[in-house]
């Protein structure tokens, strides 16, 4: 048995002065990620801080026509809000596409975007892992990493980052709000999550109060592709998810952004502008994904990923550009 603290916060100062007094503090709401952790002995808190309670449950519009969600909107509730159904449903269909349903109606906004890595090697606390103990070393690079990242990576680790929602928010070009000890501070999600090793860029004693959606939602022409092992409760091989603004069969705007193939969801400004004032055709597809792949390096199990993700990317184009989203070409299909 870990022994640990219990705490409860009051409001997001307080919650901000117990982590900042207690460096091996953890800040627990949902708990899907965390609690798995602590049972496996990869993360041993000194103490949780207990934020459920903290006044970040509103999904508000902005002044500009945008969406502000608090940090504790469940991922349910985020799916499921009419003003996310209709003008963002590329999030919605992310959110959809990730755990059970179960999880979702616990999973908080801001610890999807704090989960930690499934590498396998990672929960295994016998192996050496990089994540867990810098400079121990990163046993996939040798070990079996079909699951693992076909970009950017390093010497010290290959480690995917497993959320769906993320994929979705950095194609949108969402915004985090961050509290914390020096005040509030707004970062593009893009620059939220870091490569190997460290996770994010969260500071000392900070915490995600909300995520802030543009006024841009690409509601019509959207898709949310998941490549898994299995239909349902699987992270993914490769995901994708592709917006575009169309004006005929000219493509005026384009966002696209992988997720299972990096430690970060994966965009790419180059590959989106050399979709812009072009025809919406398969050829202009593959030279996006091409643009989207650039450096991809394949290991020994996961050389497969460069193909599927590069057909997922061309195929998720296609259903964005026919307004057939993929939830909605499955049911065309039975």
């Amino acid at each position: 048995m870990n022994n640990f603290q219990y705490s409860r916060a009051t409001d997001i100062a307080d919650a901000i002065r117990l982590l900042t007094a207690d460096p091996g503090a953890k800040l627990i709401a949902g708990g899907t990620n965390l609690i798995d952790l602590m049972k496996q002995n990869v993360e041993r808190p000194s103490r949780l801080i207990d934020i459920s309670r903290l006044p970040l449950r509103d999904i508000k519009e902005t002044a500009d026509g945008g969406l502000r969600i608090g940090a504790l909107v469940p991922n349910s509730d985020l799916a499921y809000h009419p003003l996310v159904e209709q003008r963002y449903p590329l999030l919605a269909a992310a959110i959809l596409a990730g755990a059970s349903a179960q999880l979702r109606n616990m999973a908080s906004v801001g610890g999807n975007l704090m989960q930690r890595t499934r590498c396998a090697y990672f929960y295994d606390t016998a192996t050496p892992c990089n994540k867990r103990e810098p400079g121990s070393g990163c046993s996939a690079i040798d070990g079996l990493d079909r699951n693992h990242a076909i970009l950017g990576t390093s010497a010290s680790c290959i480690a995917t980052n497993p959320s769906d929602m993320s994929v979705a928010l950095v194609a949108l070009g969402a915004l985090v709000h961050i509290a914390g000890p020096s005040g509030q501070r707004t970062i593009a999600l893009t620059d939220f999550h870091r490569l190997p090793v460290i996770d994010t860029n969260l500071g000392t004693g900070e915490i995600i109060a909300a995520v802030e959606l543009p006024p841009h939602s690409f509601a019509r022409n959207y898709s949310y592709l998941k490549i898994r092992d299995r239909l349902s409760y699987a992270f993914a091989l490769v995901s994708v998810a592709a917006a575009l603004e169309l004006d005929g069969n000219a493509i005026s705007e384009a966002r696209l952004a992988l997720g299972g193939v990096a430690h970060k969801p994966w965009r790419s400004l180059e590959a989106e502008a050399a979709l812009r004032g072009r025809a919406a055709t398969p050829d202009h597809f593959s030279r996006a994904a091409d643009l989207l792949l650039h450096g991809a390096t394949a290991r020994a199990h996961n050389r497969f990923k460069i193909e599927l993700a590069r057909r997922a990317i061309v195929r998720t184009l296609i259903q964005a550009a026919s307004a057939t989203p993929q939830s909605q070409a499955h049911k065309k299909i039975a």
